[in-house]
Parts: structure tokens; sequence; C-alpha cells
């Protein structure tokens, strides 16, 4: 519930253990926790049930990540990466806050959708793995378990993607890989830089199937 949300951090300590405790953290640093900057914080942090919220208004806490007060910043462990928000400006309110969290809230297997697009597309792993398959397929959670465990395999190094082939925002990619629904599942991997790529259908997700297509691609 909203009650616990979002939790206090008053040191480096908590801090750093709450961020490491999950895929996404977010906190808002803050030098005056009453002022609108945070109750709006508090309203997005209402709205966005599975990522943890987190306030600090702690100077120690807020130099250790070298931000300014009224900023909230989303730490993410696919990339190490992060991202700030400055809400000093008084348009940013709670809807801006919960949509440049949707945007950036990149996982361990993030599922694409025109909003995390613009994550994907910013994030710094140029690699990225797509798993194209039908999320409603009763093998679709054993398919996401191994997924999942490939993914920590490579983390840092590639971006794991899931394309839920349903979704009609979702046919162009489907069809930019030249695949057709028939031959879902399949991985496709590609590299933006140099938009070099490969596709690969599969009867079924394995960890060793997705590792050995990676290693490949990689060599």
């Amino acid at each position: 519930g909203t009650a616990e949300k979002p939790i206090l951090l008053n040191n480096i300590v908590d801090a750093e253990a709450f961020i490491s405790g999950a895929e996404v953290a977010v906190i808002g640093f803050f030098q005056e926790p009453r002022s609108p900057a945070a109750s709006q914080f508090q309203r997005a942090a209402g709205q966005i049930a599975e990522v943890p919220f987190g306030l600090s208004t702690s100077p120690a806490v807020l130099s250790r990540y070298g931000v300014a007060a009224n900023t909230l910043t989303l730490f993410r462990r696919v990339d190490n990466d992060r991202r700030d928000l400055d809400m000093n400006s008084k348009d940013v309110d709670a809807e801006k806050m919960t949509r440049f969290i949707r945007m950036n809230e990149l996982r361990l297997v993030t599922e694409y959708n025109p909003v995390t697009a613009i994550g994907v597309m910013q994030s710094s792993l140029q690699l990225h793995l797509l798993l194209i398959t039908d999320k409603m397929s009763p093998r679709h959670p054993e398919r996401m378990r191994r997924y999942r465990a490939a993914a920590e395999l490579f983390k840092g190094k590639i971006l794991f993607i899931l394309v839920d082939s349903n979704l009609k925002s979702n046919e162009q990619t489907v069809s930019f890989f030249k695949l057709k629904k028939s031959q879902l599942p399949a991985l496709a991997i590609f590299n933006t830089p140099d938009e070099k790529q490969d596709v690969l259908t599969l009867d079924e997700v394995s960890v060793e199937r997705v590792q050995d297509f990676c290693n490949r691609f990689l060599q």
C-alpha cells in the first residue's frame, strides 16, 4: 500500500541498501519534505506499485549521489545506469514523474511498448536481444523464467527485451525482423550502432539456446 511509500533514507548506508535491493529504484532528493514537489512525488509513488520509492533530505546522501535538492533519480541494475529528473520546474507534476519512471524503468527483461521504447533507445547497452512471443500462451510463464535466467548471464552486456506479438504496436517490430506469427517464438538480436542483426526461431526457449545464440553473435 501507499502507507510505506516512500521510505525515508536518512543515511548513505540505507540509501545504498535501498538501491541495491531492487532492479529499479527511485529516490526523491529534497531539502524540504513538505514542499509542493515532494507532495507530487508522494502521489507518483502511490501510482506505481511495483517500483520502490525512497525519499532523502540528508545532505550526506545528496552529496554521495551528486544531486541537487528536488531531484528524482531512477537507479537501474540492468545497465548500472541512472536517470535524473529536475523537479524544480513548476510543470513537473506527479504525471510527469510517472511518465519519466515508466520510460526509464529498464529491467533485467524489459517489456517493449511505445513508452519503454524510449528508454530502450537511450540505454548505454547497444546490443538488444528480443524474445518475440505470445504472452497469452500457456507456456509464457515458463519461457519468461528461462529467459530471465539467461538475462542474468549477460547483465551489463546485452539488454533483454520481451516483445508481445499480440500487441498491435509491435507488429512493425515483428515485420522488421521478417518474421511471421507462425514462426514464433523467436529470438532476434540487434546491434544499434551498425544495425547488424540475427534471428533464430525456436520450438522452445531454453537458457542454453539463448546463451549460444548470444555468444555466437558476440563472437
